[in-house]
């Protein structure tokens, strides 16, 4: 066989795996954007094309410069998608703000590590921050907010150092965060098999991933909500955040639910019961802020929810 064919059978069992791939990618992270929001395709990495589902505010909410905000869903880097966060977005949206539900690789899907996941959210920040004047966004209020592994996101863009300039929010919602990835701050050692399993997942040191040990003096508002009965990320995690940030004389609220465990925030659980409470306290966040004006309006929001 000549070299001139070899090369051409090469090159089209590569191209043939590649759309493998490519085509397994689009299958494992299929999920639904719905209809009364728009998909963007933020960054392309790998064969991949990352989207941001976006939920514009009604037309008569103003016209000027608008909030944004940006969520980050969970699921351990592993899995998840942007769906976790369509209800949030949606209420958000409709007290005036632009709402952003972010796609980011995981490893379930994408073989990818912490530190990658952390530069896509870093490029949806980025992103919309270069696109605020087509979405009639104010460039100077743009939130971040996240789930567990989506908080950690959120708050990692937030302090970790050495990112690309122009991603970092002017508020922080977190959910459950991971904010401290040694194996102290879960309550384990080193050795765990599950702690030895994770920090091979994160592509970075531990230390150099954790929000918490970089907590600087231009850290935004914080609001953390958490379970006091989470068992995955334990309490002790938000306390030793919140102690650290008002070290550097920065705002963080923190919002704790007796005998909640992780996750307890989600749309649909117990009668949401929790996603009305936690709504409710991102809403009176926001509006200190000058994010949002008013009065929330949960209850009212979930009434007009289909069943």
């Amino acid at each position: 066989m000549s070299i001139r064919i070899m090369l051409l059978v090469v090159g089209l069992i590569w191209g043939t795996a590649v759309q493998g791939i490519q085509a397994q990618n689009q299958k494992n992270s299929s999920w639904t954007v719905p209809q009364d929001a728009e998909a963007f395709v933020y960054k392309s990495v790998s064969g991949v094309d990352l989207r941001a589902v976006v939920f514009r505010p009604p037309s008569k909410a103003g016209v000027g410069p608008r909030p944004a905000i940006v969520c980050f869903f969970g699921g351990g880097w592993r899995t998840g998608t942007p769906v976790q966060f369509y209800q949030q977005c949606r209420y958000l949206a409709s007290r005036g703000m632009l709402a952003v539900s972010a796609e980011y690789r995981v490893s379930s899907r994408h073989q990818a590590r912490v530190i990658d996941c952390v530069s896509d959210a870093n490029a949806a920040m980025r992103w919309l921050r270069s696109h605020a004047a087509m979405f009639n966004v104010d460039p100077r209020r743009i939130a971040a907010a996240g789930g567990s592994a989506g908080g950690h996101l959120a708050a990692a863009v937030a302090a970790l150092p050495d990112l690309k300039p122009g991603g970092r929010p002017d508020a922080l919602v977190l959910f459950n965060p991971a904010l401290d990835l040694r194996p102290i701050a879960f309550g384990v050692s080193g050795s765990d098999p599950k702690s030895r399993e994770r920090q091979r997942r994160y592509g970075a040191p531990a230390e150099d991933l954790s929000p918490h040990l970089h907590i600087h003096q231009r850290m935004p508002p914080t609001l953390i909500l958490h379970g006091r009965a989470d068992t995955l990320i334990p309490y002790s995690q938000p306390l030793a955040f919140q102690k650290k940030m008002r070290e550097f004389q920065r705002r963080c609220d923190l919002a704790g639910y007796a005998g909640a465990g992780h996750g307890f925030f989600n749309y649909g659980r117990q009668q949401n019961r929790y996603f009305a409470e936690t709504m409710q306290r991102v809403d009176q966040f926001l509006v200190s802020l000058g994010y949002l004006d008013g009065s929330a309006s949960v209850q009212k929001f979930l009434t007009s929810q289909p069943r």
